[in-house]
């Protein structure tokens, strides 16, 4: 850890050392969730990202680096937060292409206007939102990392109303949350979204899967929204890939996992 860092922060390394980041020492920090969102937008040169709940900036920052080019702006409501991406950003070269805007996935859509953020601006919305279980969960007494990981009452539906403000017709929105909770993810995709493509995450062969990453296309057209919902459930479990096992049966961190978490490699979602 640099001296210049007071013993509130540390300074960590992802992507096998490409990616250098200061996060709280307590409270929320980033883990292989961020990284696999980042691999599985298929982002190119020249296209603009949109991170939403980016805390210090892991799975925007990560996308940037693997995709040189792309243009990204991290939005979170903490301030402390907002303060450590924006050096995050600059530590990783990555400065003149990245924004960051302090402000609530829930603000209304004028907040956002107000913060630049214009509607349909973006070709791609990444986010990690909050989704352990209020009830079923055991939350943090750490406010932040509470804020981070327990979703409230509809809260994927809040989240996901935000990226299809923000992400243009044609264009794609790419989460990672708990698999028990794709359902909920499908259903609140039904509105705004087409064409979901689901890639599991699995902690070893055998095992139910623990994560899912759910790929959408903002729809371009309008049609009846019982069928739109009805054809997302259908297109989203007949798009369920074989998924991604992070370790081996042996215990040992798997080849294909190790690629994406710590050599930067893409992660293909719709395959």
């Amino acid at each position: 850890m640099s001296a210049a860092l007071d013993d509130t922060i540390t300074d960590d390394a992802a992507l096998g050392g490409r990616l250098h980041l200061l996060q709280p020492r307590r409270g929320h920090r980033f883990g292989h969730d961020a990284i696999l969102l980042a691999a599985a937008v298929p982002a190119k040169s020249g296209e603009r990202a949109i991170d939403l709940g980016a805390g210090v900036g892991t799975a925007g920052l990560a996308l940037a680096k693997r995709i040189d080019g792309v243009s990204l702006t991290l939005v979170e409501i903490d301030p402390a937060l907002c303060e450590l991406a924006r050096k995050n950003a600059a530590r990783n070269e990555m400065a003149n292409r990245v924004a960051v805007v302090t402000l609530d996935v829930g603000a209304p859509a004028s907040a956002f206007e107000q913060a630049g953020l214009k509607l349909a601006s973006a070709d791609y919305v990444l986010m990690n939102p909050p989704f352990n279980d209020a009830v079923r969960a055991q939350a943090s007494p750490d406010v932040a990392r509470r804020a981070a990981h327990v979703a409230e009452q509809g809260s994927i539906e809040v989240w996901v109303d935000a990226a299809a403000r923000l992400v243009r017709p044609g264009g794609m929105l790419t989460l990672i949350y708990r698999a028990d909770g794709l359902d909920d993810v499908l259903a609140a995709l039904t509105r705004d979204y087409e064409s979901a493509n689901v890639l599991p995450i699995y902690p070893k062969p055998g095992a139910p899967p623990i994560r899912v990453i759910v790929q959408a296309m903002r729809r371009t057209q309008a049609g009846d929204q019982k069928l739109r919902a009805e054809n997302l459930r259908t297109t989203g479990t007949k798009n369920a890939s074989a998924g991604l096992c992070l370790n081996g049966a042996d215990g040992r961190p798997a080849p294909e996992a190790e690629a994406v978490l710590r050599h930067a490699a893409p992660l293909f979602v719709n395959d």
